[in-house]
């Protein structure tokens, strides 16, 4: 009868009561396990369901894929400054990837180019830089007869002129792209930043977007020399900056389009539809949360940056080995 008396309901309540703020309490001290992000984005890169890697071999007409029949690997780089950045020196991008991979690596990239083209046509006179985007440079590695559209254009550039053009232009009209086994393509981005035009619905290959001037060059290749793989790799993550000069998230600033993960999710529609690899840089290798990390400032990448992006290189192109 004791215990009975003892135990009635407002013990019971109380009893659950104190569990209640117990549990609470525990919850406090014990709500998840600190970590480091560059940590979580290591472990997760190759299995993250939000990454938007897509691994696609070379395939011939019968559906097999296409190997290299060689013991060399011959691989040409496009771009703007992931590649053009210390273009000389051993932390240079596409160096980086040939002391890894042990290839021949010819750098093709442009620095200050951009992806979406100024103008319809090649205009040297009013839009002198559209000469160093990807679908002219695209159009004169399949021997168009666009040479001699290089001197027109850095004629009315003057000293603007990009010091690479001349070196990149003699490369591509020279080289015999029978030989070529990889085509890689990496923008940053300043499209984004420079509010070029995205993407047409009415046209995938308008050149003056920036998904547009990606499928009209990558198209040129497939046609000319289907035998190379393609690999687009996405820009990786790149600050905006207000009008203050304060660097903010490019998930919450346009300028004009969209924000720039759009453009990563547009150009990863693209390469789908274009059946080429693509790698994301954007969620996959530097995100916002480690920007600041492998960033110089609020776009160009550092050394850490470039070494990160050659080992996902490196990992795509040997994907199928």
């Amino acid at each position: 009868m004791q215990i009975k008396r003892f135990i009635n309901i407002h013990t019971i309540l109380l009893a659950v009561f104190l569990l209640m703020i117990g549990g609470i309490v525990y919850r406090f001290f014990h709500w998840g396990q600190k970590v480091d992000p560059h940590t979580i984005i290591a472990e997760n890169r190759e299995s993250a369901p939000d990454v938007f890697d897509l691994m696609l071999p070379v395939m011939d007409e019968d559906h097999n894929i296409i190997e290299d029949k060689d013991d060399t690997t011959t691989i040409v780089c496009f771009g703007n400054a992931p590649f053009a950045d210390d273009r000389e020196s051993a932390d240079n991008l596409a160096n980086m990837i040939a002391a890894r991979t042990g290839a021949t690596v010819y750098n093709c990239s442009v620095a200050g180019s951009y992806l979406a083209a100024e103008n319809p046509s090649l205009d040297t006179t009013n839009h002198p830089m559209d000469a160093f985007n990807f679908y002219w440079l695209a159009q004169l590695s399949v021997k168009a007869p666009i040479y001699g559209r290089y001197e027109r254009a850095a004629l009315h550039m003057g000293d603007a002129v990009p010091a690479e053009g001349q070196m990149v232009y003699d490369t591509l009209w020279n080289m015999n792209f029978e030989d070529v086994d990889v085509i890689v393509i990496m923008y940053d981005g300043s499209d984004y930043l420079d509010g070029r035009a995205m993407y047409d619905d009415f046209n995938a290959t308008n050149i003056e977007c920036f998904t547009g001037n990606l499928e009209a060059g990558i198209e040129l290749f497939q046609q000319n020399y289907p035998w190379i793989r393609i690999i687009v790799m996405s820009p990786a993550y790149a600050f905006a900056v207000d009008e203050d000069g304060a660097y903010i998230s490019s998930d919450q600033y346009t300028y004009g389009w969209d924000v720039l993960s759009t453009y990563v999710i547009k150009e990863f529609e693209s390469c789908f539809a274009r059946s080429v690899t693509f790698v994301d840089h954007l969620y996959g290798t530097i995100n916002e949360d480690v920007a600041s990390d492998y960033l110089i400032d609020n776009l160009h990448l550092n050394k850490a940056g470039r070494e990160l992006v050659a080992d996902r290189f490196v990992t795509a192109l040997h994907y199928f080995d």
